[in-house]
């Protein structure tokens, strides 16, 4: 009796595999910093093609110690100040296990239609071995019907040698399209990173 099956057949009997998926994930644009520029923006590409877009932050470090990782959003002006509300929930453990917490930051979220960047990460170290990783999901940017929810989780090492992770979600409180996402420290530049941007193909 043959224990590994394939389509309900067993192997022994398979005379072909159908072909392996590529994936719904489409790499559109790298954003690779190495050197101090004050953000990373993304502007074009932004569209009706794909329904979300993802946005892959690898180890972008700043240029001055302590600084917030913010994002902000284009709504079809030249400038990257849509309104937006948001909520933000925090976990993080320091070096030497002397604290910890797990709750929601009330200083880290937006009030209602703020155009202000929205931190995704506290604190970010300028140590040479400390940066900020994550996560942003845009959902639905070109709807002219809906706002625009976004969710981010990041992972960075604080400036205080704490392990702290970030959960923000919120909107983008327009209908008109978003078409431009703007990732920069709270001050001082980005001094080396990278940002990817994928689409996630309709099915």
């Amino acid at each position: 009796m043959a224990l590994v099956k394939y389509n309900n057949n067993s192997i022994a009997d398979v005379t072909a595999f159908d072909s392996i998926p590529t994936g719904a994930l489409v790499l559109l644009t790298t954003n690779t910093i190495s050197s101090g520029v004050s953000s990373s923006s993304f502007t074009s590409s932004i569209d009706s093609t794909y329904d979300t877009y993802i946005f892959k932050i690898i180890n972008c470090h700043p240029a001055t110690d302590g600084q917030a990782f913010t994002v902000n959003f284009r709504d079809g002006s030249t400038a990257f100040d849509a309104p937006k509300t948001t909520t933000v929930f925090e976990s993080y453990h320091n070096e030497n296990d002397s604290a910890t917490n797990l709750g929601y930051r009330t200083d880290n979220d937006l009030d209602a239609n703020s155009t202000s960047y929205q931190s995704l990460a506290h604190s970010v170290g300028a140590d040479a071995d400390q940066s900020v990783s994550g996560t942003l999901h845009l959902f639905s940017p070109s709807s002219t019907t809906f706002v625009k929810h976004f969710l981010a989780t990041t992972f960075n090492a604080h400036s205080s040698d704490i392990a702290y992770e970030q959960f923000t979600a919120g909107y983008c409180n327009v209908t008109a399209a978003i078409d431009g996402v703007d990732f920069k420290f709270a001050s001082g530049n980005i001094d080396s990173g990278v940002i990817k941007m994928y689409g996630i193909k309709k099915s």
